[in-house]
């Protein structure tokens, strides 16, 4: 693959502003400060990095209820996330939707979901505003291997493939639906294969490794922008925390794919190795990584609850 250092820099950068920045929610619901449930992306950075690197604002994502590695890959403000997630009246939702509805239509984030499988009508929808307008862009739809096994998923796939839309489904295999094994759940082997029925690329790479998901992406981005259309990715991957905060995690086991990878180590190996980035850049990084997330605890503490008068604003039906 090629990769210059500036790709280099901003993925390792995401990287690790994702992983702080969950380590950080894990310990502040844990301390009672986050209203509702939240869902952690830790040991998935690679794929939400690896995709959004070749993205910019006109493209679109959809996402799911572990959406906020997207959204901070997305460029979604970070100060704005950790008070939406605290339910606050500067979150990016005005502190309504809370972790699972992050969103900001101006990054071409439309949104985290609470829905299984919510995302393909979503993407499908968007990648036919782009064809429809004749804009030189991209939606992707993010998803579970929990999705896959939901009848919108082929649905979706479907609409894509017959109005040849130039949309990408990235399935995000983190091997467990909540605490059910995707071996047991999927009489396919893999979910890349399903792609064959709808007429499109179906592939799977490691989704532990930056460059591969990477590398999937661009011909993907190519292939929809060159009118051929969907494409399927199925990443695997593995996700570091429970399915939600409090999950027990006994359905894992010492055999589990990938259970003892970390995707950033990984991928700053090969960063230096590469001459992508020097040591002491990488640990610039980590450093300022970890200074923004204090500051946007510190923001989303510090903000106020909303009035009583928002329950009655942004309301649509």
């Amino acid at each position: 693959m090629y990769m210059d250092r500036k790709e280099a820099l901003w993925i390792y950068q995401k990287m690790n502003e994702i992983r702080f920045f969950e380590d950080e929610v894990h310990r502040t619901f844990g301390k009672g400060l986050i209203p509702g449930f939240v869902h952690l992306y830790a040991g998935e950075e690679a794929v939400a990095t690896g995709v959004m690197a070749l993205l910019d604002d006109e493209d679109y994502i959809t996402s799911t209820h572990r959406g906020h590695g997207h959204a901070i890959a997305k460029g979604c403000d970070i100060n704005g996330m950790m008070a939406e997630i605290m339910g606050k009246k500067d979150g990016l939702g005005g502190g309504k939707g809370g972790s699972m509805h992050v969103a900001d239509v101006g990054k071409g984030m439309l949104g985290a979901n609470g829905i299984v499988g919510g995302g393909f009508g979503l993407a499908a929808g968007a990648a036919l505003t782009i064809k429809t307008l004749g804009r030189d862009n991209v939606a992707v739809c993010f998803f579970g291997d929990g999705a896959s096994n939901e009848g919108v998923f082929h649905e979706g796939l479907n609409l894509a493939s017959i109005l040849n839309l130039p949309v990408i489904f990235v399935c995000e295999n983190n091997q467990f639906g909540e605490g059910t094994p995707f071996r047991y759940a999927s009489a396919s082997e893999t979910v890349a294969e399903r792609a064959s029925a709808y007429n499109m690329p179906g592939v799977r790479v490691d989704g532990m490794n930056v460059e591969a998901v990477y590398d999937a992406t661009k011909e993907a981005i190519a292939r929809a922008k060159s009118g051929k259309g969907p494409t399927l990715i199925e990443c695997d991957t593995y996700r570091q925390y429970g399915h939600f905060e409090g999950d027990e995690q006994k359905y894992k086991t010492d055999q589990d794919p990938n259970k003892d990878r970390d995707p950033i180590p990984e991928f700053r190996e090969k960063a230096l190795a590469n001459g992508w980035m020097t040591a002491e850049e990488a640990d610039a990084i980590e450093a300022a990584a970890e200074k923004t997330i204090v500051k946007a605890t510190a923001f989303a503490e510090a903000s106020p609850l909303p009035d009583e008068s928002a329950l009655y604003t942004d309301i649509f039906a």
